[in-house]
């Protein structure tokens, strides 16, 4: 793993070329940096409307996914995330050398996390110095822009450079063309693609442009293949001549805008016409707010950057003003088809809600605005209330492929969900929002589990034929976790019903009150009632103690801990160690709790940059989930955060040995500060 050290040395020869000699000591914290691409997994700069994934080529990324825009992934198959019209593309050619990796010297790049920037630097033979910074600008979200800078070591050196759009194979209808548009006052020279998406459902068109610092060169257009529509420029530099310009681009869609095309030339327009800088300034300024929310670790520098890596995922792949949520990849990759999950709810839910309450509202939202259709499947399959489906997309219909049984059968997701609108209740204590949001998703949430139970013989309730959180598990009858989902779920209605003075239904506390739990001779918590000893995907049983809190008793925890760690198989995700890891810390033992920490995400990580797969054994960054679960672990285990009936509280934090001190900053809507040494 390529880690920024503290070689005062190593920055200044990186950052001297752009006048920014900063000290490592000040920088290490925010910065990762690779300088070595031989074993290479990037990582994505995101806004939470759309990701860009760099490459390891100099000015060439990967690919840019989109949130929320969805076609099928096949002619009989289910939705998929979309990539977007790859505008990111800049080729730059000396005496017919085209740059690349295979020609070019002290290849760096670096991910600032403080600024969400992503810069790539080398040296191009003997011919020049580049740097190449990305942005997905914050404040623009269908907008980002690549900065460029050039160094000529030549005496006299002639640069031909390419701004490319880049359509991704198997889309219909590829128009592309170069247009420059005349005001009274102004060129503007405007690189365009439209077409429509694999299976026609929507509409692409992204617009690109140069923006230069001095005079505007004349520009040449090339239609490079149906694929690939580029314009680019020719300039002559004198040896340690620098010369900047930016590349700047949009995409838009029909699922946003009526009209992607010209949305997406307007936005192109405004930052070309004097708005270059003031479109960067602002990116920074939205994540100065954002990185109000942080943790600090003193004394274990690979820590701080492991755990400000997975915050940054979750900033950058959420937004505060959109109402959507994040997939188990967020913004990095297609994985799982870009859909959305109990990820969202249980595991990136919690550390959002503690640092950024208009981000968690947003997700919240996300749920609230698809609540209809959560009613509609419910009715569909002979309940009442609602069922949300185990994969969502943009139509809150169930996305799950037909052949995974998890979309039939993993019912706990309701109950998630419930849970999650609950606890931005008890964090902000907003009455109004409760009226208006959080208790009719909570009713119609207790109205389902109550059809959804059974009553026994005996009076009790069961919860039947599931797949719980261990998805190794099907037809599970009385799985501890949902069942435990559905009473607290439950629970928290009739709690909601009374502050608000609403009548609740009977059945939700006898159900909550009834259903079923089922122990070995021992004492330890069954999975199921049928369960005997099989190894699992991830934890299940243990969930009780953390998140939900039905299993309290110290004794109780620990006995379900020490028999289940050692169930979990060793390709499952990372998530179970996190909840082992908070429960451990909870315990008052931080050692423990340390060492599965790290075991919930290291062997996870894939170089250069740390970016977490889903388990030790997949490579298929970057895992939100995974970011939101070990931060858990030092939020709601060292830090001791709980929520609360009176917000976020602190009990009984720890500090595990390997660090001097834990700073927990921004937590709640007050913003307190939390230090535990």
């Amino acid at each position: 793993m390529i880690r920024v050290r503290a070689q005062l040395l190593l920055l200044s020869m990186f950052f001297g070329f752009f006048g920014n000699c900063l000290s490592a000591q000040e920088n290490s914290a925010w910065m990762i940096v690779a300088n070595d691409y031989s074993n290479y997994t990037g990582i994505a700069v995101a806004n939470g409307r759309l990701g860009i994934l760099p490459s390891a080529e100099p000015g060439e990324t990967k690919s840019i996914v989109l949130n929320n825009v969805y076609d099928k992934e096949s002619e009989f198959g289910v939705s998929k995330v979309l990539l977007g019209i790859n505008f990111a593309n800049i080729e730059i050619v000396v005496n017919q050398d085209t740059l690349s990796t295979a020609n070019c010297s002290n290849w760096k790049q670096v991910l600032n996390m403080k600024s969400a920037s992503f810069t790539t630097s080398c040296q191009f033979k003997d011919y020049a110095e580049l740097s190449f910074t990305l942005y997905a600008l914050r404040g623009m979200p269908y907008s980002g822009l690549v900065d460029v800078k050039i160094k000529s070591l030549q005496k006299e050196l002639e640069v031909k450079v390419n701004g490319q759009i880049i359509c991704p194979a198997g889309y219909q209808n590829v128009v592309s063309g170069f247009r420059v548009l005349k005001d009274l006052d102004a060129r503007m020279p405007l690189l365009q693609t439209l077409a429509k998406s694999p299976f026609g459902k929507h509409n692409l068109a992204t617009t690109a442009t140069f923006i230069f610092e001095g005079e505007t060169p004349d520009l040449k257009h090339n239609l490079k293949n149906s694929f690939i529509n580029e314009v680019g420029f020719s300039e002559s530099l004198k040896k340690d001549e620098e010369y900047n310009f930016a590349w700047a681009g949009s995409v838009c869609t029909s699922q946003d805008f009526k009209d992607p095309k010209s949305e997406s030339e307007r936005m192109v327009i405004f930052q070309l016409l004097g708005n270059k800088q003031a479109v960067i300034n602002r990116h920074k300024e939205l994540w100065s707010e954002l990185w109000k929310g942080d943790i600090e670790i003193e004394g274990d520098l690979e820590s701080q950057q492991d755990i400000r890596l997975a915050l940054y995922h979750l900033y950058s792949f959420a937004r505060d003003d959109s109402n959507l949520s994040i997939a188990p990849m967020g913004l990095s990759a297609q994985g799982y088809n870009g859909h959305v999950f109990w990820d969202t709810e249980l595991w990136m839910f919690p550390p959002l809600l503690v640092f950024n309450q208009k981000i968690a509202k947003s997700l919240l939202n996300y749920r609230f605005d698809r609540l209809e259709m959560a009613k509609n499947k419910a009715q569909n399959y002979g309940y009442t209330g609602a069922m949300f489906p185990w994969e969502s997309d943009d139509t809150g219909e169930e996305a799950t492929p037909t052949w995974a049984l998890t979309g039939t059968f993993e019912h706990h997701i309701t109950a998630d969900i419930g849970i999650a609108f609950w606890n931005y209740y008890r964090t902000t204590g907003d009455k109004e929002w409760l009226k208006e949001r959080g208790f009719p998703v909570l009713n119609e949430v207790a109205d389902f589990w109550t059809s959804r139970s059974v009553q026994n013989a005996d009076g009790s309730f069961s919860i039947n034929n599931v797949v719980g959180a261990n998805e190794f598990y099907h037809h599970a009858n009385d799985n501890a976790f949902t069942n435990g989902s559905a009473k607290t779920a439950l629970q928290f209605a009739i709690e909601a019903g009374e502050i608000l003075k609403k009548e609740s239904n009977p059945l939700w506390g006898n159900v909550a009150n009834g259903l079923k739990f089922n122990y070995f001779e021992d004492g330890v918590t069954k999975e199921n009632a049928e369960y005997n000893g099989e190894i699992i995907k991830q934890a299940d049983v243990n969930l009780l103690a953390y998140p939900l809190a039905i299993v309290t008793k110290p004794e109780e925890i620990r006995r379900d801990l020490e028999y289940y760690e050692p169930k979990i198989a060793p390709e499952g995700p990372a998530m179970s160690y996190s909840v082992l890891g908070v429960l451990y810390a909870r315990l008052g033992e931080p050692g423990k709790a340390f060492e599965l920490f790290k075991k919930a995400y290291v062997p996870n990580k894939r170089p250069p940059f740390g970016a977490l797969s889903e388990s030790a054994y997949s490579n298929n960054p970057y895992f939100a989930t995974g970011a939101g679960g070990m931060l858990q672990t030092v939020l709601f285990g060292f830090g001791g955060l709980h929520f609360t009936e009176n917000g976020i509280e602190q009990k009984n934090p720890c500090l595990p040995k390997q660090w001097k001190k834990l700073t927990i900053k921004g937590v709640g809507p007050e913003l307190k500060t939390y230090v535990i040494e």
